[in-house]
């Protein structure tokens, strides 16, 4: 798998054991938790770094291995390790004001890392505007059930305008992450 198009971590793992890929969902899940410890609080949905954390992992997993990667995270919040945002975890987030946010998440490292791993969209624009688009899927769950639970308007004024700037900006440090990283994991795969 030498294509440019392929995720690098998919094209690293392809020809190895598939411990390796077992080691990569893991790992990536504990990433993804790392990322959820960083908050700065907000209310009904504190503010992490858990969508920059969902974007590398979409253009560096690729689609396939970036949803086993989310749902391993989210499956072990689920159980009650302390994996979402200010250390929680347990079935509460996944029926409370985060529960959109959480279903988004997997949607968009779908979204994310198919889009990604088109011929062609890999450089700083087309990651950019798919990033985007994946920041607006993890939005617009959260809106939608933040919507159910407290009216439309309130749910876009606390769920949705106050991540606006961060997503812009997290979009951004994401493509330059993952555009500094990928030739390091791409030399890794020869």
């Amino acid at each position: 798998m030498s294509d440019v198009h392929v995720a690098p971590l998919r094209a690293f793992l392809a020809e190895r054991p598939a411990v390796w890929r077992l080691a990569a969902v893991v790992g990536g899940s504990w990433v993804i938790a790392a990322s959820s410890w960083v908050t700065a609080p907000m209310y009904p949905v504190p503010m992490t770094l858990q969508t920059f954390a969902i974007l590398l992992v979409a253009g560096l997993a690729g689609a396939r291995l970036g949803v086993a990667i989310v749902i391993t995270w989210l499956a072990q919040a689920a159980l009650g390790l302390p994996f979402l945002a200010d250390g929680s975890g347990g079935l509460d987030p996944f029926a409370g004001p985060t529960a959109g946010y959480l279903a988004g998440f997997v949607i968009a490292v779908a979204v994310g890392g198919a889009l990604a791993e088109r011929r062609g969209w890999r450089g700083w624009l087309p990651m950019l505007g798919v990033f985007l688009l994946g920041h607006a899927v993890i939005l617009g769950c959260g809106w939608s059930r933040l919507a159910m639970m407290i009216g439309p308007q309130p749910a876009f004024d606390s769920g949705v305008a106050p991540f606006l700037l961060a997503s812009v900006l997290k979009s951004f440090l994401a493509v330059a992450v993952i555009l500094l990283v990928e030739p390091w994991i791409r030399s890794l795969s020869r």
